[in-house]
């Protein structure tokens, strides 16, 4: 599952064939004039500033509402219903033997959750899931890694890297789930991230060196653990460690 739904990638490496492609729908409201009041109470209990109410209009702003529902719950007219409104896709095929799904927000839309939501409903029957979350931890990651049975938190060794994998880290532990670090570019940088990880008893389960062939292999949109039998072994034991704490969680 490609839930990067902003920066959908997985695609440029498992090269699969879509079969099917559908839309995620949101739900907005649409007032109708003729019973608006103008009351205002559907504007004062919008928490997003989504519907703003003047002496004889109402205005709704597709891209701030959240679709609550609350509006249209509170109107004493019932001048409001709900209207489905598109703002990204879910494509599915397979690609190297391995089934895939792909959600993609449109350009210009702001609000990801409901796409990663929609597209972790048609998550396919399998024992082994990979969902591909996006960078952060922002809501649309918290939603992909929302229910997953492992994390991998992946950083570099950088006051940046560092930054990041402790907002990470907290994240993960807030949401109460098992979790594992892959420190990529291991050998450039300083070893504070490593410090990190020794002094809060993290689980480091692997170190990526800086490798000039695995960036030509990217680039290409290559797998590296088919073209490279060293990291094809590397990645196999990485995946038998989570596999194993899985197991013992």
């Amino acid at each position: 599952l490609d839930c990067d739904v902003e920066e959908p990638n997985g695609h440029l490496f498992l090269k699969p064939k879509i079969a099917e492609h559908h839309p995620v729908e949101v739900l907005i409201p649409k007032v109708h004039l003729d019973k608006c009041t103008f009351c205002g109470l559907c504007s004062e209990i919008c928490q997003f500033n989504a519907i703003a109410v003047m002496p004889a209009n109402v205005v709704v702003f597709p891209s701030l509402c959240h679709s609550c529902g609350g509006c249209m719950a509170v109107c004493p007219e019932d001048a409001i219903e709900e209207i489905p409104r598109a703002i990204g896709q879910i494509q599915s095929g397979a690609g190297q033997g391995v089934d895939f799904r792909e959600g993609r927000l449109n350009i210009g839309e702001a609000f990801a959750p409901p796409i990663t939501k929609a597209l972790k409903k048609e998550m396919p029957d399998s024992d082994i899931v990979v969902v591909d979350a996006p960078p952060g931890t922002s809501c649309p990651v918290i939603e992909a890694v929302s229910d997953t049975d492992f994390v991998l938190l992946v950083t570099e060794p950088t006051p940046f890297g560092l930054n990041d994998l402790t907002l990470a880290v907290e994240m993960v532990k807030a949401l109460d789930l098992p979790f594992g670090i892959v420190i990529n570019r291991s050998d450039t940088g300083d070893d504070r991230v490593e410090r990190y990880c020794r002094d809060e008893n993290l689980d480091l389960m692997l170190k990526m060196p800086f490798d000039r062939h695995l960036a030509e292999v990217y680039s290409r949109g290559e797998m590296l653990s088919t073209t490279d039998t060293k990291y094809g072994k590397t990645f196999l034991e990485l995946y038998h460690k989570i596999e194993r704490r899985v197991q013992h969680a």
